[in-house]
């Protein structure tokens, strides 16, 4: 993983941030020697937002579930 310096991140900062999204993170190292971690933050997702079921159905099949399920009203 590049380390990068103060003065390279505070120029090319757009570049850092779409290399940490690629990558997972970058580090920049400032002259007194400590270094930071910049991270993409992860996305949270609503307890809501939930995979559906792979039922490997073909639309012609839904469609004939459904014209059955009309029927039975």
């Amino acid at each position: 993983m590049k380390v990068y310096t103060y003065s390279e991140a505070r120029q090319k900062l757009a570049t850092l941030l779409d290399k940490a999204a690629e990558e997972g993170e970058v580090r920049i190292r400032r002259r007194d020697g400590q270094v930071f971690i910049i991270k993409p933050q992860t996305r949270r997702r609503s307890p809501l937002e939930v995979d559906g079921p792979d039922l490997k159905l073909t639309l012609p099949e839904i469609l004939q579930s459904i014209q059955e399920g009309r029927k039975s009203y």
